[in-house]
C-alpha cells in the first residue's frame, strides 16, 4: 500500500504514568503495521524514548513539527510539549493528566483540521485528568462535544459481538432519569447507522435489553419494560429499523441469542460490559459510533499495576487500530456506493424493504 492511500492514524498518550505508550511501542516495533498506516503519536520524543528502554532498545521513530511532512514508514511522534516532564510508571501525579489532555487536546484539534484520518485514543484515568480543558467523564462525551453531535453511542466491538450502551459512566443510583423512549430511540439510530456505513452491514438487527430482572416480568417487578422499552422499538419498527426485545439480559447472554444481532443496546454500563468483557478474549475495542470522524480504543485502562514492567498485552490496541483503519474504508466505501441521487434512492429502498427480509428468514 503506497502513502498515497495509507490513512494517518493519530495515536494520543493516554496518562503519560499508565500503559499508553508502551503500548505504543510494543505495537509498532513490528515494522508490518506501518504498510496498513502511517501513524502519528501525539505526545513527545523523551516520553517515547523512555518507554522504549524497558520494551524495545532498538526502537525507531520519527519526530515531527509538521503533520504534512510524515515519514511513511515509521511510527512519527508528533511533539506536543518540550518541557521536562517527569514519567513515574503506576504513579498517579498531576503530570500524567495533564498531559493526557495535551495530548487529546492538539490530536482532536488535528482530526478536525483533516490532519489525520483517524484517532486511536489510549486510556486515561478519568479523574486524574479533569481540568480546564477537560471536565468529561470519559473520551465520549468529550469528543461529542468536540464535535458538536447531539448525541452519539458508545459501542464496545469484537468481530463477533457488538455491545452498545444507552447510559455510560453514569451512578446506579441516576439511571432511573437517563432511561427514556427519546434516548433509546436516539442511540438505536445512531446504532444503525454505524453499522450500515460504519461496518457494511447491510440490514442490521439490533437486540434491546430490559432494564429490570425477568424483563419486568409483565411489570411485576418493574415497569419500564412496558411503559419506555417496547414502545420506543415499536417506534424504530415504524422507521425501518430492526430492533427487537427488550431480552432479560442473563438468560440473553447465556443462551447465546447475541450471536443473531448484529449490535446489542444495553441499558447500562456494567449490564453491557460485564459479559462483553467476559466473551472479548482481550480483543475488545471501544468505538465512537455517532461521530462525523472514527475514533477507537482499548478496551481496558491504565493498568498502573504493570505500567513501565513490558507486561501489557497490546492486543486490544492492535485491534483498535485494525478497526480505525477498516471503518475509514468502509466510510470511503459507503459514500462512493451512495454518491448520486439513484443509487441513495436504491439504498434507501433496500433498508426500506430489510425488516420483511428478516421476518422471512
Amino acid at each position: 500500500m503506497d502513502s498515497e492511500s495509507k490513512p494517518i492514524i493519530g495515536i494520543t498518550t493516554g496518562d503519560i504514568n499508565g500503559v499508553g505508550i508502551e503500548l505504543v511501542v510494543k505495537a509498532f516495533s513490528n515494522s508490518k503495521l506501518n504498510e496498513y498506516c502511517t501513524p502519528v503519536l501525539f505526545g513527545n520524543n523523551k516520553a517515547i524514548s523512555f518507554y522504549a528502554k524497558g520494551v524495545n532498545k532498538d526502537f525507531n521513530f520519527s519526530g515531527c513539527k509538521d503533520l504534512k511532512k510524515l515519514n511513511h514508514k515509521k511510527l512519527n511522534v508528533f511533539n506536543c510539549w518540550q518541557e521536562e516532564v517527569p514519567i513515574k510508571p503506576g504513579k498517579l501525579t498531576p503530570e500524567g493528566g495533564k498531559y493526557a489532555a495535551r495530548s487529546l487536546e492538539v490530536a482532536v484539534q488535528c482530526l478536525k483540521d483533516k490532519e489525520i484520518d483517524g484517532l486511536l485514543t489510549n486510556p486515561i484515568h478519568k479523574k486524574n485528568i479533569q481540568g480546564p480543558n477537560f471536565n468529561y467523564t470519559g473520551h465520549t462525551p468529550y469528543l461529542r462535544d468536540s464535535f458538536e453531535q447531539d448525541d452519539v453511542a458508545m459501542m464496545l466491538c469484537t468481530d463477533y459481538l457488538k455491545v452498545s450502551l444507552l447510559t455510560e459512566h453514569v451512578p446506579i443510583t441516576d439511571l432511573e432519569r437517563h432511561i427514556n423512549a427519546n434516548a433509546i430511540i436516539s442511540k438505536t439510530q445512531i446504532i444503525h447507522k454505524s453499522l450500515i456505513e460504519d461496518f457494511g452491514i447491510d440490514k442490521p438487527k439490533i437486540a434491546v435489553l430490559a432494564l429490570n430482572p425477568h424483563a419486568g416480568d409483565d411489570g411485576l417487578v418493574g415497569s419500564e419494560e412496558k411503559d419506555i422499552i417496547l414502545p420506543a422499538i415499536e417506534k424504530l419498527n415504524a422507521q425501518n429499523i430492526l430492533a427487537f426485545g427488550p431480552y432479560a439480559a442473563d438468560g440473553f447472554f447465556a443462551r447465546q441469542r447475541y450471536e443473531h444481532f448484529d449490535c446489542v443496546l444495553a441499558m447500562y454500563h456494567d449490564q453491557g460490559l460485564i459479559p462483553f468483557k467476559t466473551l472479548d478474549g482481550g480483543e475488545g475495542v471501544n468505538f465512537t459510533a455517532g461521530l462525523p470522524v472514527v475514533r477507537t480504543s482499548p478496551d481496558h485502562g491504565t493498568a498502573f499495576d504493570i505500567a513501565g514492567k513490558n507486561l501489557v498485552d497490546e492486543s486490544s490496541f492492535l485491534h483498535a487500530l485494525y478497526q480505525c483503519i477498516d471503518v475509514i474504508n468502509h466510510r470511503k466505501g459507503y459514500k462512493s456506493n451512495t454518491a448520486n441521487k439513484l443509487q441513495r434512492g436504491l439504498w434507501k429502498k433496500k433498508m426500506k424493504k430489510s425488516k420483511e427480509d428478516v421476518e422471512q428468514d
